[in-house]
């Protein structure tokens, strides 16, 4: 028992004076490089803020074709997924019942023409047969009667004429607008009811409109911008043009104009609807496709441009790792904007003369030093994740480390098991960069650390 009181107390002692317990553990062991990381200046550049909203295409004009008369299909003129244009001939439908009524029509008339005449033959006699009083006044206002009902029978035959003339004409379905035809929806044979049975669609081609959803925030700002003049009206004047990317990247973005926002907010999502009109003489773009719009969001101004690479989270916030002159770390708070030339916008925190980790974020500790190894960042990012090599090493390879044989503190009996990170003098005993240097701390003292008698 008192041989294991006297053990606990020199191990509590030997842990207490060990490097894990203290201000000593948030240090580097000593003669420990600093971690080695790649560091450059922000992208400085004049920019305007491009907001980017999600969308789908819409025909401008769009018809279901239906038939005004009843009858049998009897024919299809076109082919389905096709072209056509206003007038062309689309269905027919049995047209015998219909020119048996316009045949009707006609010798109705011709028989109302031939009781007119004779209405008016007898109207003339008796209007000479008054002058010369040998005809009552009832008996001539009579015929005058017969004569302008005769009349009247004939303005209804005519009617009826034009009646059947029209209904002939139904038979034939035309197409009401230019564009591109749907499939049919029925086949040859079937009855064909008036008003009712939908026989295909057809929507037009060009233009084409782009409808998208803009938040309550991003009205308010672009109704700012038009007041200050930075954005055109929709109505009337030049409108701002557009941009529309297409979920294929690799298809050339189109160009377009608003030219329709909505009198009001959708009180259920918060939103305003918004409409732009895209020229598509290609016939490409087809109603029901995704697309993604810019338009410009802000005036112009300076910002500082950084990888993505280059930021962190710390909780809630976004932050840059500036390393001062001395290679010190700190923990640099930014808002951030949308993505530009490659980069990320920064639109608050950084003003272009820091020196911020560009690769190797994960090495890089508030208040510890590093081992920075500066490079340039192209005015351009043609790649996204693709890699920031030192300008020295571009240059001349770095030299060997002189730290690179130094052990860790306590590992005496193996002094290649923990070398300095970045020592290139020894490779074998190079640390990956991802392992964290707390893990070579932790053996440490297993290593020193004397085993009880």
């Amino acid at each position: 028992m008192r041989w294991f009181f006297h053990f606990s107390s020199s191990l509590l002692v030997a842990l207490i004076g060990s490097p894990l317990i203290g201000p000593a553990a948030a240090q580097a062991p000593a003669g420990q490089a600093p971690p080695t990381v790649v560091v450059a200046k922000p992208v400085m550049k004049d920019i305007q803020d491009i907001d980017e909203f999600v969308g789908r295409f819409e025909a401008v004009s769009g018809v279901e074709v239906r038939a005004r008369v009843q009858g049998y299909l009897a024919q299809i003129h076109f082919t389905d997924g096709a072209l056509v244009k206003v007038g062309d001939p689309l269905f027919t439908i049995d047209q015998r019942p219909y020119r048996l009524a316009f045949d009707q029509a006609q010798a109705g008339l011709t028989n109302a023409q031939a009781r007119l005449d004779f209405a008016q033959g007898d109207l003339d006699r008796a209007e000479a047969l008054r002058r010369s009083g040998n005809i009552t006044e009832q008996a001539a206002d009579q015929r005058r009667q017969n004569y302008l009902t005769a009349q009247s029978e004939v303005n209804v035959n005519r009617a009826q004429i034009a009646e059947a003339q029209l209904n002939l004409e139904f038979t034939v379905i035309r197409s009401p607008l230019a564009g591109r035809i749907s499939r049919r929806l029925t086949t040859e044979g079937n009855l064909v009811a008036a008003n009712t049975t939908v026989l295909t669609t057809i929507v037009s081609v060009d233009p084409i409109y782009f409808y998208f959803d803009v938040d309550e925030r991003a009205y308010l700002a672009y109704s700012r911008m038009l007041q200050q003049g930075m954005r055109s009206a929709v109505t009337g004047g030049k409108a701002d043009e557009v941009v529309i990317t297409l979920t294929d990247t690799t298809l050339p973005p189109r160009r377009g104009i608003m030219n329709f926002v909505d009198n009001r907010l959708d009180e259920a999502s918060g939103t305003m609807r918004v409409r732009a009109q895209v020229p598509n003489p290609d016939g490409y773009l087809v109603p029901g496709l995704f697309g993604r719009i810019a338009i410009t969001g802000s005036a112009p101004y300076r910002a500082a441009l950084v990888p993505d690479e280059a930021i962190g989270t710390d909780q809630d916030r976004r932050i840059a790792m500036v390393v001062g002159p001395d290679g010190t770390v700190r923990a640099q708070p930014v808002r951030l904007g949308p993505r530009h030339d490659g980069y990320r916008v920064v639109r608050q925190g950084l003003s272009g003369d820091e020196t911020i980790v560009v690769s190797g974020l994960q090495r890089a500790r508030p208040g510890q030093k590093v081992t920075p190894q500066p490079t340039t960042l192209p005015p351009v990012r043609e790649r996204d994740g693709a890699p920031f090599t030192p300008a020295a090493n571009k240059a001349d390879p770095a030299a060997p480390s002189t730290t690179a044989a130094v052990p860790a503190p306590g590992a005496s009996a193996a002094p290649a098991a923990v070398p300095a990170p970045g020592a290139s003098a020894a490779p074998a005993a190079v640390v990956p960069a991802a392992a964290p240097s707390g893990g070579a701390r932790a053996a440490e003292p297993g290593a020193a650390r004397p085993r009880p008698q």
